[in-house]
């Protein structure tokens, strides 16, 4: 039976790829998959390309590959990376002027499509507007004229498509983590679009190397201190086979743990219905899944079942949302806890004596509830310390830099035993989201190739 090994790649924008160098040397893989997006990332990716029209593309991508291909290449190892982010035509170009320089040949798709923005006149007129997410909630109209993105999530198809046209690398925007894994797999494997139960398969596998090393002991909430040599801790890696059974590992020689409890840790993990998890391509069953635990870093998946994906696709838009200011102090024992709430009544009211347009407050006490917020007990003793960190947010640039700058004065005219001052964030813009739904019929993906030779 034929099978195919992939590896995770990072799993966030400004995630480490060093564990890739051991996946390729040494955990026989023929793809890399990696997540650089997120909501908060698209947000990041907004305003760079605001700034500069060939931005909007996740920066850690040309240095990631630079290099990683001259170990991947040699290999036959093929990357599929969700790095285009807002302009996957930029980071498709600013990859092969990389490639060019240092003499190197690939061949590089990018995968487009999911863009809605500049069609959503086109979308409204043809009665295929995206819609709320939720029942009853704010229409786009409401934010429409605010947008500065708004894209869909692409499913597996284009990538597979991409990989068909023998793809080195496929570099996509907005698709659904699980899709960067389930299109290698589609292409190899050979499955239908409509073998729903081996697509189920193939996006539970995805889903479970789409974080990085959340699945081989990272972010662990077990036994986390067992786990062997974290700082050098390997990304997990899945061989699959046609039936769509899994063997989920890592490369040898790496720290880090895959086993049934890491794995069933993530197998559950931004899942709200085990029993309908819902991809472009496949609604998934996990109720039926089984891990089993074969020891050595070895944990077969299996028995994820499948029925058709949703009629409509999910959307993410984003839009300007106010400017917040921000600022973090110290303060020291007697009476920590005291001293900080106190010096953040003290902004609230000068706030008020300025008539500064405060729209809502944010106040955390790290060391008592930063994390937990109100589920946090009371401390069994008065801490050694507290930090203050209040935030402002306004719909006016200058109400959130005149927040900032009623700080400093605590230092002198506020609590006593202020320290660990941080200093004092610029007013920074917020970006708002909006998410819906829109008709298939709606979104075109599209493939567009290009290659470099030595």
């Amino acid at each position: 039976m034929k099978t195919v090994r992939i590896g995770a790649g990072p799993g966030f924008y400004g995630d480490s790829w060093a564990p890739v160098r051991a996946t390729i040397e040494r955990g026989e893989v023929r793809y890399v998959c990696s997540d650089h997006l997120s909501e908060l990332t698209l947000a990041i990716l907004a305003k760079d390309r605001a700034k500069d029209p060939q931005a909007g593309y996740t920066r850690d991508l040309v240095p990631m590959l630079a290099e990683l291909l001259p170990l991947a290449l040699p290999r036959g190892v093929r990357f599929v990376l969700n790095a285009g982010g807002l302009n996957p035509l930029a980071a498709r170009d600013a990859l092969l002027a990389a490639l060019a320089r240092v003499g190197a040949r690939a061949r590089v798709v990018a995968v487009t499509g999911d863009a809605l923005l500049d069609r959503l006149a086109e979308l409204e007129a043809a009665g295929l507007a995206p819609t709320p997410f939720e029942p009853g909630g704010a229409p786009l109209s409401q934010v429409r004229e605010r947008l500065i993105f708004a894209n869909a999530y692409l499913g597996a198809r284009p990538i597979a498509d991409a990989l068909a046209l023998g793809a080195d690398i496929v570099i996509t925007g907005r698709v659904a983590d699980a899709a960067l894994f389930l299109g290698p797999l589609v292409h190899e494997l050979g499955w239908a679009w409509d073998d729903w139960d081996r697509l189920a398969q193939g996006a539970v596998v995805g889903h479970l190397l789409e974080c990085s090393a959340q699945a081989a002991g990272g972010n662990f909430a077990g036994d986390w201190q067992a786990v062997p040599d974290l700082a050098h801790g390997g990304f997990p890696i899945a061989e699959v086979g046609e039936d769509g059974a899994a063997i989920v590992t890592k490369a040898p020689g790496t720290g880090g743990r895959v086993s049934f409890e890491t794995l069933r840790e993530q197998l559950l993990y931004e899942v709200h219905d085990p029993h309908a998890y819902h991809t472009p391509d496949v609604t998934v069953d996990l109720g039926g899944v089984t891990l089993d635990d074969l020891g050595g870093d070895r944990v077969r998946v299996t028995g994820a079942r499948g029925a058709p994906p949703p009629e409509r696709l999910k959307v993410v838009a984003g839009y300007p949302d106010g400017w917040v200011g921000t600022a973090l102090m110290g303060y020291a024992w007697p009476d920590a806890e005291a001293k900080a709430r106190a010096a953040a009544a003290m902004l609230r009211t000068r706030a008020t004596d300025a008539r500064l347009a405060i729209d809502e407050w944010h106040e955390e006490y790290l060391g008592l509830d930063s994390l937990h917020g109100p589920l946090a007990p009371r401390p069994a003793a008065e801490p050694n310390e507290v930090y203050l960190r209040v935030a402002a947010r306004s719909a006016e640039r200058r109400a959130a830099e005149a927040f900032t700058r009623l700080v400093p004065p605590l230092a002198l005219a506020g609590p006593p035993g202020a320290g660990g001052y941080g200093g004092l964030m610029p007013a920074r813009e917020l970006l708002g989201f909006w998410t819906g739904l829109v008709s298939r019929a709606a979104v075109a993906p599209r493939i567009e190739a290009a290659e470099v030779t030595a």
